[in-house]
């Protein structure tokens, strides 16, 4: 549908179907507002508005569609930019840019209302291996293209000579976005979910760069304001949450869905889809272990406080227990956690490094004497005054006044305990991060709710100073970076440290 709208009154003046096919572009003619263009699958057209202004339904839509004749019909068209002599340039899928001029009237072929004038092609280019995703007009009158499969970034003249082009570097992805900025700044966005800024001599920097699918891994450097994330696009991303920015980032070849950081921060351990796990030095980036366990996917890793063991939970339904050497680096098998009837979701270790809390997917906690044997510990009663390392757990005892009536038992994706034992933080399925007291061993406990994420919230974590809050966003792609505020760093909240504990959305990694 093709919608026009008084954006001060707020109302619709008029609407038309456009086409059965996707439209991925729109635009007015800045010399001419009862010109309107589309395109997209196919297609490009070409709309007369007229009238209705302020009026709700009272204008009207017309179509012209645009005819390639003798040259060949793009599968997309994604983009186009309107020239300051009326003409109109379209990129597509071809890697062409095609130059449409406006004809004179038709006086054999009258439209309603009378003869009406059309849009002929009138020159072609092809400017590049695979798509073009973007066009942009600079001020000087000349035009920006970027390539999809070549990434380059190419200025054009008047009939589309070549002036100037550049190359963006592979790891940032190809060109999905251009716009000018001071001066002869540009900014190019990519398909990576990279914003870069510079120019075609120069050439380009980040300004920041993201993730390209879901995200379920996370983990904070155990002394460093540094976090580590994984997930669908299989890209492993170690992030300086002073600077904001990018430390390094590998491919690893499948998706990571969990990450654990060595207590010597020198290592980190990740979990894949596939049941293998690496250890990777966190300083030269190389693996120095590669271990699989069972076939299903791992969820969790985490390695126990002193660092001498590392247990992995797998949708197998069990917990592979191993021995870890000092460095981290070397490992050897020491037992497994047998007796959960579904897949591991999570686990905590306790703080002397003997006792392991997990939860499963049928909403079950267990708890474990691993110094013991890796053997199940029946008596429940035991460890309700045991100490835990971490807890981020989503099921115990000291958490159940996070869940909110009605809860399906997936509502909460994630939660994790503040380093000084006073707040809990929740990553749900509803967008939102939430605080609460801990311990949260109340129904219905009162909480601070926070809003940014633009899907389901997969992760949180606190840096290891509790002076930040991590949360990840699942199909939004996206890292949030939460300042703590109030007494002791107990909370989320407003931007102006108060003394109510609180999160403030100070600096966000959004990708």
């Amino acid at each position: 549908m093709l919608s026009v709208w008084d954006c001060s009154r707020g109302t619709k003046l008029a609407e038309i179907k456009s086409t059965n096919d996707s439209v991925l572009a729109v635009g007015f003619s800045p010399r001419d507002s009862s010109c309107i263009v589309t395109s997209g699958k196919s297609h490009v057209h070409f709309w007369n508005w007229s009238g209705g202004v302020g009026v709700p339904g009272n204008g009207t839509l017309t179509r012209k569609q645009g005819v390639f004749g003798k040259y060949k019909k793009p599968k997309f068209i994604p983009c186009f930019v309107f020239l300051p002599d009326g003409d109109i340039l379209t990129g597509d899928s071809e890697g062409n840019i095609l130059t449409w001029g406006r004809s004179l009237s038709d006086s054999k072929t009258p439209g309603r209302g009378g003869a009406k004038e059309t849009y002929g092609i009138v020159a072609q280019a092809h400017a590049h291996e695979g798509s073009i995703f973007a066009l942009c007009l600079r001020r000087d009158g000349t035009v920006l293209s970027g390539g999809g499969r070549d990434r380059r970034l190419v200025q054009w003249g008047p009939g589309l000579v070549a002036l100037q082009e550049a190359e963006i570097p592979e790891h940032f992805g190809a060109v999905r976005a251009i716009a000018e900025g001071l001066g002869s700044e540009l900014l190019v966005g990519t398909t990576k979910n990279a914003l870069l800024r510079g120019d075609l001599a120069q050439g380009f920097s980040p300004v920041i760069q993201g993730h390209t699918d879901e995200l379920w891994g996370l983990c904070t450097h155990p002394f460093q304001n540094r976090f580590l994330t994984c997930g669908h696009d299989r890209q492993l991303c170690l992030w300086d949450g002073e600077g904001h920015a990018l430390a390094w980032s590998i491919d690893l070849k499948e998706t990571g869905l969990c990450a654990d950081f060595h207590p010597s921060g020198a290592v980190v351990a990740v979990g894949l889809n596939t049941g293998r796990w690496l250890v990777l030095d966190t300083e030269t980036r190389e693996i120095v272990s590669d271990v699989t366990d069972g076939n299903e996917q791992l969820s969790v890793v985490r390695y126990s406080p002193d660092g001498l063991y590392l247990a992995i939970g797998s949708h197998d339904n069990m917990i592979y227990i191993y021995s870890v050497s000092s460095d981290g680096a070397k490992s050897s098998r020491f037992g497994r956690c047998v007796g959960h009837s579904s897949f591991i979701t999570h686990l905590d270790w306790s703080k002397d490094g003997n006792f392991i809390m997990s939860n499963s997917g049928d909403y079950e906690i267990l708890y474990w004497d691993v110094a013991g044997g890796c053997k199940l510990l029946r008596n429940r009663y035991e460890n309700r005054d045991r100490e835990w390392a971490t807890y981020t757990c989503v099921l115990g005892f000291h958490v159940y006044g996070v869940w909110p009536d009605g809860s399906d038992g997936t509502d909460i994706n994630s939660l994790c305990r503040s380093h000084n034992e006073r707040v809990v933080a929740v990553a749900d399925d509803f967008c939102k991060v939430h605080l609460f007291q801990y311990p949260c061993a109340r129904a219905k406990a009162p909480s601070l709710v926070y809003g940014g994420h633009g899907s389901h919230v997969t992760s949180v974590r606190f840096t290891h100073d509790d002076s930040h809050l991590i949360s990840l966003g699942g199909k939004d792609a996206s890292i949030f970076q939460w300042r703590v505020l109030g007494a002791g760093g107990s909370g989320l909240a407003p931007a102006t440290p108060s003394r109510t504990p609180s999160l403030s959305p100070a600096s966000s990694l959004d990708v």
